[in-house]
């Protein structure tokens, strides 16, 4: 009889070492030269599916290092590379190399982070990271909190824990439709769709939603917001939550969070902040009066894949009183033996989230924060601002561009033809077509936001890897490519 059993899916250690091994010098050799491959390829869907090819499910398996060679180079050669110097669509960060890495070990030990005792080193690694984030944006670190998979995530654990905090006691067995009055919430109308999503799936309907106009500088106008709470009040509505931005996605603005939080507390409503972006600016001294406000927040979301530059997925919401995570998540099976042992306290994250069964997301956050200190990212994220605020003066000096707006490290602009005769309708074509040109064309990659009306490119920075010559180097790519368009356009 043989001491082990065979499987298919066994690599042997030697095996795995020489793959290893070869998997990181490609790796390697990929970091190094990121910035001389395209953005992306631009190839269609079609194109992409050809590449792949259209192989039935195989019968009989492959070898390891064969897949490995053919896997990398599908992926390396014909992605969006998030990671490239020039990349700032969207708000998806540079992954950092050590991220990368973290991700391989805690996926060889393939804890589940739902039940201290199914991984009692990664749960307490998850509870330092979590209090660790607290430190780093400036609130207690006695907050309670949960990795999730990202901003929407992130959100809509708060938004439920809000729910349960501020609904009659009954909710649970009784549900919304059993409440006396509608509850409704307020919002910027800034604010990411999440909130539509989070008002539609957990049974208020869009309609519960105030969209609080926003003011000359796109901050929430919070004389409205009481307003609107007052009415909703006196209409016989329940208001249960605010929602400030702290860095909203088009244009980077951070609401006037300590007026958001004195009207949550005079009407004892829940104060939520969507920092998922903007709010790790908050450790730059400089900005810390920006984010006034969020020490009196009763919920936090932040994402580290997006300006701690953690490798997707990584989300986290953070709450003041993390009782409230456990009264909205918590159940209690027969077929769970996860109770607390020798009468001390254990965090089970089941209880404080949507999954029972979780990855390690936390590791990769753990471990960057070690590798760069709170001064590393100091130093990382005002450098993002900066060349933000070098695009933005760039744009303002070029007889061809149109500064709009800049704030923490997004800024906005558009491209206008010198001869420029048409109406603002023609600019938004010109810039949309710009826009598409420049995402497929693999030099730089923007995305679009709407402001005040006009179409805009749009530059968001959370980029390690970026530097003043690729700001220098895309706004002559801009102007050039814009040239193009334009001139295309006129001849039809």
């Amino acid at each position: 009889m043989k001491d082990n059993r065979e499987t298919p899916i066994t690599i042997s250690k030697e095996e795995f070492k020489k793959i290893g091994y070869q998997l990181i010098e490609t790796l390697s050799d990929f970091i190094d030269t990121i910035d001389e491959k395209p953005v992306t390829t631009g190839e269609t869907p079609k194109e992409i599916q050809t590449v792949l090819g259209n192989a039935s499910l195989p019968e009989h398996g492959t070898s390891v290092s064969e897949l490995f060679t053919r896997t990398s180079n599908l992926l390396l050669n014909h992605s969006l590379l998030n990671g490239h110097p020039k990349f700032f669509g969207y708000i998806t960060s540079s992954p950092a190399p050590i991220g990368a890495l973290a991700d391989l070990l805690a996926s060889v030990v393939n804890p589940n982070v739902g039940a201290n005792i199914l991984s009692p080193m990664a749960t307490a690694i998850e509870k330092q990271t979590v209090k660790w984030l607290a430190e780093f944006i400036g609130i207690s670190p006695g907050c309670g909190g949960i990795l999730v998979s990202g901003g929407n995530m992130a959100n809509f654990t708060a938004f439920l824990a809000a729910r349960t905090a501020k609904a009659p006691k009954s909710i649970k067995e009784n549900g919304l439709t059993n409440t006396k009055a509608e509850m409704v919430l307020y919002c910027s109308k800034a604010t990411h769709t999440w909130i539509e999503k989070a008002a539609v799936l957990f049974g208020h309907g869009s309609k519960a939603i105030r969209w609080i106009p926003t003011d000359a500088e796109n901050k929430m106008n919070t004389e409205i917001l009481s307003r609107t709470i007052n009415d909703d009040l006196q209409q016989g509505k329940t208001p249960f939550l605010v929602i400030g931005n702290a860095g909203d996605v088009s244009t980077g603005v951070v609401d006037n969070l300590s007026a958001i939080a004195a009207i949550c507390k005079a009407q004892d409503l829940w104060f939520h902040i969507d920092g998922a972006y903007g709010i790790p600016a908050a450790v730059i001294p400089e900005y810390k009066k920006l984010f006034d406000g969020i020490q009196d927040a009763d919920s936090i979301a932040l994402d580290p894949h997006k300006w701690l530059y953690a490798p997707l997925e990584a989300g986290c919401t953070l709450i003041k009183n993390p009782q409230h995570l456990i009264d909205t998540y918590s159940s209690h099976p027969v077929y769970y033996n996860f109770s607390n042992q020798d009468d001390e306290p254990t965090v089970n994250y089941y209880e404080y989230g949507f999954q029972n069964s979780r990855g390690f997301r936390a590791l990769k956050v753990w471990m960057a924060l070690q590798q760069v200190g709170k001064n590393g990212y100091i130093e990382m994220i005002a450098e993002d601002i900066a060349l933000s605020e070098l695009l933005f003066e760039e744009a303002k000096k070029h007889s061809e561009l149109e500064a709009v707006t800049q704030n923490l490290s997004i800024a906005t602009l558009r491209y206008v033809p010198m001869d420029f005769t048409q109406d603002e309708t023609y600019l938004d074509t010109l810039n949309e077509k710009l826009l598409n040109e420049l995402q497929q064309g693999g030099e730089v990659f923007l995305s679009n936001a709407v402001v005040a009306d006009k179409y805009c490119l749009r530059c968001c920075i959370v980029n390690f890897r970026t530097s003043r010559k690729d700001i220098m180097e895309i706004v002559d790519i801009i102007v050039r490519e814009g040239r193009k368009i334009h001139e295309m356009l006129q001849r039809k």
